[in-house]
């Protein structure tokens, strides 16, 4: 027998902006914590096509890609295992956000009214897009966003 391939899961999380902040779900499966809306790439999806689903399955909003922010690969960021996750920027083309699917709560907040702790590395991608709506400046490449790093 050959040998055996272990590869990292490809994710996406979407950045949804609305006129009062951006849209946070508070996670129905462990961690139960807020976090940015999103989940796993199926086979045979584009990372696009992922990133639209998931808005819908988690928030009921149907959005419109505004930007790929910035993908985030520390083997670290997620404990269950190595996952990569792609952040995409979106809006909501209209309607409520509504809590569905893995979202057992959800939530439009502002940078000054985060939830002190959010699931996965998503405090440090919060950082990042609000540093980069402030400032235009993106991440460095090489940089690494660890979990709890500030």
């Amino acid at each position: 027998m050959g040998k055996q391939y272990r590869n990292p899961f490809p994710t996406v999380d979407i950045i949804i902006e609305q006129e009062k902040g951006i849209v946070l779900i508070l996670r129905r499966n462990e961690p139960q914590q807020w976090a940015i809306p999103g989940g796993f790439c199926d086979y045979g999806e584009s990372l696009e096509q992922a990133a639209v689903r998931e808005a819908r399955e988690e928030t009921g909003l149907t959005v419109e890609l505004i930007e790929q922010f910035h993908t985030y690969s520390d083997p670290r960021r997620d404990p269950r295992q190595h996952n990569i996750t792609t952040v995409y920027i979106a809006r909501a083309i209209g309607g409520t956000p509504q809590a569905q699917d893995d979202a057992q709560e959800i939530g439009v907040f502002t940078e000054a009214d985060l939830p002190a702790e959010l699931a996965f590395d998503h405090d440090r991608i919060l950082k990042d897009y609000f540093l980069y709506k402030k400032t235009g400046q993106r991440r460095a490449l090489g940089t690494r966003a660890t979990p709890g790093q500030t």
